[in-house]
Protein backbone atom coordinates (compact mmCIF):
# COMPACT_ATOMS: atom_id res chain seq x y z
CA UNK A 1 0.00 0.00 0.00
CA UNK A 2 1.95 2.78 -1.43
CA UNK A 3 0.79 6.48 -0.02
CA UNK A 4 2.43 9.93 -1.82
CA UNK A 5 3.50 11.77 0.48
CA UNK A 6 1.50 14.62 -1.02
CA UNK A 7 -1.81 12.83 0.46
CA UNK A 8 -2.58 15.11 3.81
CA UNK A 9 -4.70 12.60 5.53
CA UNK A 10 -2.56 9.53 5.77
CA UNK A 11 -0.54 9.28 8.49
CA UNK A 12 0.83 6.57 10.14
CA UNK A 13 -0.14 6.54 13.96
CA UNK A 14 1.92 3.41 15.75
CA UNK A 15 3.93 0.76 14.24
CA UNK A 16 4.88 -2.63 15.97
CA UNK A 17 8.53 -2.40 14.30
CA UNK A 18 9.50 -6.19 16.50
CA UNK A 19 6.09 -7.87 15.01
CA UNK A 20 8.38 -9.01 11.72
CA UNK A 21 11.56 -10.03 13.76
CA UNK A 22 9.39 -12.18 16.41
CA UNK A 23 6.92 -13.12 13.44
CA UNK A 24 6.65 -14.98 10.03
CA UNK A 25 4.12 -12.86 8.80
CA UNK A 26 2.70 -15.06 5.79
CA UNK A 27 -0.22 -12.60 4.91
CA UNK A 28 -2.08 -9.12 5.78
CA UNK A 29 -5.29 -7.43 6.01
CA UNK A 30 -6.39 -4.13 6.58
CA UNK A 31 -9.77 -3.96 8.92
CA UNK A 32 -11.11 -0.23 10.51
CA UNK A 33 -11.11 -0.08 14.43
CA UNK A 34 -14.56 0.97 15.88
CA UNK A 35 -13.19 4.23 18.38
CA UNK A 36 -14.99 6.58 20.49
CA UNK A 37 -14.53 10.40 19.81
CA UNK A 38 -11.76 10.90 22.21
CA UNK A 39 -9.82 8.10 20.79
CA UNK A 40 -9.45 9.69 17.58
CA UNK A 41 -8.46 12.84 18.55
CA UNK A 42 -5.76 11.16 21.00
CA UNK A 43 -4.79 9.34 17.87
CA UNK A 44 -4.42 12.68 15.87
CA UNK A 45 -2.22 13.85 18.50
CA UNK A 46 0.48 11.06 18.19
CA UNK A 47 -0.78 9.09 21.57
CA UNK A 48 -1.05 5.52 20.67
CA UNK A 49 0.87 2.05 20.56
CA UNK A 50 0.10 -1.36 19.14
CA UNK A 51 3.08 -3.05 20.66
CA UNK A 52 2.32 -5.19 22.90
CA UNK A 53 -0.78 -5.55 21.19
CA UNK A 54 -2.77 -8.87 19.96
CA UNK A 55 -6.06 -9.51 17.86
CA UNK A 56 -8.31 -12.41 18.56
CA UNK A 57 -11.48 -13.88 16.94
CA UNK A 58 -14.36 -14.35 19.90
CA UNK A 59 -17.80 -14.74 19.75
CA UNK A 60 -18.29 -14.36 16.12
CA UNK A 61 -15.82 -10.76 16.45
CA UNK A 62 -12.60 -9.29 15.60
CA UNK A 63 -11.08 -7.90 18.57
CA UNK A 64 -7.85 -5.66 19.54
CA UNK A 65 -6.74 -6.48 22.64
CA UNK A 66 -4.06 -4.15 25.05
CA UNK A 67 -3.18 -1.81 22.30
CA UNK A 68 -2.83 1.59 24.08
CA UNK A 69 -4.25 4.90 23.04
CA UNK A 70 -3.10 7.87 25.69
CA UNK A 71 -5.99 9.57 27.38
CA UNK A 72 -7.37 13.19 25.44
CA UNK A 73 -6.50 15.85 28.18
CA UNK A 74 -9.05 18.35 26.52
CA UNK A 75 -12.06 15.08 27.09
CA UNK A 76 -14.23 16.33 30.26
CA UNK A 77 -16.86 14.05 30.42
CA UNK A 78 -16.49 11.50 27.97
CA UNK A 79 -13.07 9.74 28.08
CA UNK A 80 -11.56 6.44 27.38
CA UNK A 81 -10.23 3.65 28.70
CA UNK A 82 -6.20 3.57 27.92
CA UNK A 83 -6.13 -0.31 27.35
CA UNK A 84 -9.80 -1.17 26.44
CA UNK A 85 -10.64 -4.17 24.11
CA UNK A 86 -11.55 -2.57 20.83
CA UNK A 87 -13.26 -4.33 18.04
CA UNK A 88 -12.21 -4.17 14.45
CA UNK A 89 -14.53 -4.25 11.75
CA UNK A 90 -13.94 -7.40 8.50
CA UNK A 91 -16.41 -8.81 6.39
CA UNK A 92 -17.84 -12.28 7.69
CA UNK A 93 -15.66 -13.87 5.03
CA UNK A 94 -12.10 -12.48 6.31
CA UNK A 95 -13.73 -13.13 10.27
CA UNK A 96 -14.31 -17.06 8.99
CA UNK A 97 -10.85 -16.90 7.15
CA UNK A 98 -9.43 -15.22 10.36
CA UNK A 99 -10.71 -17.86 12.94
CA UNK A 100 -10.00 -20.73 10.71
CA UNK A 101 -6.05 -19.65 11.04
CA UNK A 102 -6.15 -18.99 14.46
CA UNK A 103 -8.02 -22.39 15.65
CA UNK A 104 -7.00 -24.44 13.05
CA UNK A 105 -3.57 -23.58 11.85
CA UNK A 106 -2.93 -22.23 14.88
CA UNK A 107 -1.64 -18.99 13.70
CA UNK A 108 -1.25 -15.79 15.37
CA UNK A 109 -3.08 -12.49 14.53
CA UNK A 110 -0.16 -9.37 15.21
CA UNK A 111 -0.85 -5.73 14.58
CA UNK A 112 1.54 -4.21 12.09
CA UNK A 113 0.42 -0.70 11.62
CA UNK A 114 -2.37 1.59 13.21
CA UNK A 115 -2.93 4.62 10.36
CA UNK A 116 -5.22 7.25 8.92
CA UNK A 117 -6.05 5.86 5.42
CA UNK A 118 -6.13 8.28 2.37
CA UNK A 119 -9.97 9.14 3.85
CA UNK A 120 -8.72 9.90 7.11
CA UNK A 121 -10.15 7.01 8.60
CA UNK A 122 -8.55 4.66 11.55
CA UNK A 123 -6.98 1.63 10.14
CA UNK A 124 -5.08 -0.98 11.25
CA UNK A 125 -3.31 -3.27 9.13
CA UNK A 126 -2.84 -6.70 10.79
CA UNK A 127 -0.87 -9.65 10.18
CA UNK A 128 -1.43 -13.58 9.64
CA UNK A 129 1.63 -14.75 11.38
CA UNK A 130 3.21 -18.06 12.63
CA UNK A 131 5.83 -17.29 15.21
CA UNK A 132 9.26 -17.76 14.86
CA UNK A 133 11.55 -19.74 16.93
CA UNK A 134 14.89 -18.81 18.41
CA UNK A 135 17.40 -20.17 15.62
CA UNK A 136 14.54 -18.55 12.71
CA UNK A 137 15.40 -15.11 14.63
CA UNK A 138 19.24 -15.71 14.27
CA UNK A 139 18.83 -16.89 10.90
CA UNK A 140 16.95 -13.60 9.89
CA UNK A 141 19.60 -11.27 11.96
CA UNK A 142 22.77 -13.01 9.75
CA UNK A 143 20.78 -12.04 6.32
CA UNK A 144 20.48 -8.42 7.40
CA UNK A 145 23.68 -8.45 8.49
CA UNK A 146 25.01 -9.71 5.51
CA UNK A 147 22.68 -7.48 3.54
CA UNK A 148 23.96 -4.49 5.05
CA UNK A 149 27.92 -5.56 4.66
CA UNK A 150 27.39 -6.49 0.69
CA UNK A 151 26.09 -2.84 0.21
CA UNK A 152 29.01 -1.27 2.65
CA UNK A 153 31.77 -3.28 0.10
CA UNK A 154 29.70 -2.99 -3.48
CA UNK A 155 29.59 1.26 -2.21
CA UNK A 156 33.25 0.62 -1.29
CA UNK A 157 34.25 -0.92 -4.50
CA UNK A 158 32.41 2.14 -6.79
Amino acid sequence: MAQTKSDPNYKVIAENRRARFDYAIEDDLECGILLEGSEVKSLRANGGNIAESYATVEEGELWLVNSYIAPYGQAKTFRHEERRRRKLLVSRKELSNLWTATQRKGMTLVPIVMYFNHRGLAKLKIGIAKGKKNHDKRETQAKRDWSRQKQRLLKDNR
